[in-house]
């Protein structure tokens, strides 16, 4: 796929817009948990703080007894990080700790981040063996004079690894939808897409000549697309039709008054009417040539045009044969099969006509005309490349320039008007060609032409 289509970027935007979002909804429902899991620890805590203090509240103010494990083992094994403490108020004496405690103190002053959770203070703390607690404590006062500081703490590694747990299902969980989305929206993109590929085939069918109108059924929002080409066909064609029935009819119309013109002239002698005849005769040649070029240049313009060349050349090849029969000048062709140009046959005919006649008149006994496609791609048909060599005297680079020059003619005493050549330059670059002379192998001419292929 390529990274300008269409496709290409409405999966890209897509998959973008599905991660970004994914990757948004991952932190909140990450963070949403977290705080829950916190929550519920320090709401834990509290009730083993609750536990705490009603226990010592029921005893002699003076002489405190343990309270026990609170109702949870993890008080009594050993650096459990489930630790619950009593101690005089102010930093005074420890009275009582929990057996996991071991003989080690809490310092409830070295809290990070306190803050107050229903009357207690709440935060993280530093354990024994740098264990990372969570700790919740407050100041009662246990009968006149007895203030003591009460806290219990949680292991917060514990927590840490319950909300990790969460964090690496969730991230699981997202990047398998993720994918599956992913997919989801490629397939729907290029599913929906699908018309326009249909487009293209059908574009291309227009182009090669093998449909003249632009059919299928599509989709409601490319058949306004598909009847707008199908109306701009039609003018194009009514277009080319009316300019071709101008072009006759001016053709008609000059032809008639340069053959009286002509003809008076050739019936009275005398200088002036050679001078007349010779004028009308080069307006006459000027007018087919400017004619022909004005209809050549419509009919380039058709679209959908082709031609099998094999047939074409095969014929004009039989043509040549006989014309120079008694020269003893033989042309072959060597074609590839199915080699198509895309233009008109009768535009084809006379760019090789014109090519081959040409080097007949210089052959000494043989020309060869030879025809492949070359650059062809999947959606590119490439270019023909026509070459005709003869083996003649051929032409010095110099004459080569001459020799496309419109009416030039380098030797009088062969027949012709010598607007052969540049009825094929001007040809070949109305179809978006190149004409070029060169020397041949043999030792002749090289005349090479390069033309759009279908």
């Amino acid at each position: 796929m390529r990274t300008d289509s269409l496709a290409f970027r409405l999966i890209a935007a897509a998959s973008l817009w599905a991660l970004v979002a994914l990757l948004a909804a991952g932190f909140i429902i990450t963070s949403l948990y977290r705080d829950s899991v916190e929550r519920n620890f320090d709401e834990r805590l509290n009730v083993y703080l609750k536990t705490l203090v009603g226990a010592l509240a029921a005893q002699n103010p003076a002489n405190l007894a343990d309270p026990g494990n609170l109702g949870d083992q993890r008080f009594e094994l050993p650096y459990s990080g489930w630790y619950w403490q009593v101690r005089r108020a102010g930093g005074g004496a420890v009275m009582l700790t929990s057996r996991s405690l071991f003989n080690d103190t809490l310092d409830a002053a070295k809290v990070n981040d306190p803050r107050e959770i229903e009357g207690a203070v709440g935060g993280a703390l530093v354990g024994p063996d740098n264990q990372s607690l969570r700790i919740l404590s407050r100041t009662v006062e246990l009968g006149q004079g007895n203030s003591y500081e009460v806290l219990v703490t949680g292991n917060a590694g514990d927590m840490a690894d319950d909300i990790a747990r969460f964090r690496r299902s969730v991230i699981l969980t997202l990047a398998v939808f993720a994918f599956g989305l992913i997919v989801a929206t490629t397939t729907q993109i290029l599913w929906g897409l699908r018309p326009l590929d249909r487009v293209r085939r059908g574009l291309s069918d227009l182009r090669s000549g093998k449909e003249a109108r632009f059919e299928g059924r599509f989709p409601a929002e490319i058949e306004p697309l598909a009847r707008e080409l199908n109306a701009l066909l039609v003018s194009n064609q009514e277009i080319i039709d009316r300019a071709r029935t101008q072009v006759g009819n001016l053709a008609h119309a000059l032809k008639t008054p340069l053959s009286v013109i002509t003809n008076e002239a050739r019936a009275s002698p005398g200088p002036f009417a050679e001078k007349v005849a010779e004028q009308a005769e080069t307006m006459r040649v000027q007018v087919n040539h400017y004619l022909d070029r004005a209809r050549i240049a419509a009919r380039s313009k058709v679209i959908g045009a082709i031609t099998d060349v094999e047939p074409a050349m095969a014929r004009l090849v039989r043509a040549m044969n006989r014309i120079h029969e008694d020269r003893r000048i033989t042309v072959t062709a060597d074609v590839a099969k199915g080699t198509l140009f895309r233009g008109e046959q009768q535009d084809l005919e006379e760019i090789i006509g014109n090519l081959v006649d040409n080097a007949c008149k210089w052959a000494k006994g043989r020309v060869t005309v030879t025809i492949a496609r070359e650059g062809a791609a999947a959606d590119n048909p490439g270019r023909l490349v026509l070459v005709i060599d003869d083996d003649g005297p051929g032409l010095s680079e110099e004459e080569r320039k001459e020799a496309t020059r419109r009416g030039r003619r380098l030797d009088e005493t062969k027949p012709g008007s010598g607007l052969g050549l540049s009825i094929v330059t001007e040809l070949v670059a109305l179809y978006g060609g190149i004409f070029a002379l060169d020397k041949a192998p043999a030792g002749g001419l090289r005349a090479a032409v390069t033309l759009p292929a279908a």
